[in-house]
């Protein structure tokens, strides 16, 4: 993913925590927020309750490269945090971009094509 479109700082994410609308499934949890920019940032997090440093990392790859895939389908304009819980270890790639696109239209951010 390119660095542009990284949240970085942690008060962006605390921004999102706070302040944004929420849509939540087993495995995973995504934070929409508007923000003043012309594209989408994008932030991932995988606690330690998801497994030591090599599972969490394998997950925030896997993560970021749904998004990527899903990046053009999106309405731009917002940061969005996606949090990983237990149970995505256990899913397919294809299933995580059916829960992330599931999320995406829930949030009203995926455009109809």
């Amino acid at each position: 993913m390119k660095s542009a479109l990284r949240l970085r700082r942690s008060a962006d994410f605390a921004h999102v925590r706070r302040n944004g609308r929420w849509q939540r499934h087993p495995a995973l949890a995504l934070g929409v927020n508007a923000n003043e920019l012309l594209y989408n940032r994008y932030g991932i997090v995988t606690g330690k309750r998801i497994g030591v440093a090599v599972v969490r990392n394998r997950c925030k790859r896997r993560l970021a490269a749904a998004l990527v895939s899903l990046h053009p389908a999106l309405r731009q304009g917002y940061d969005i945090v996606v949090i990983a819980r237990q149970s995505m270890i256990e899913q397919p790639f294809g299933e995580l971009q059916r829960i992330l696109r599931q999320l995406f239209a829930r949030a009203k951010l995926l455009e109809m094509r």
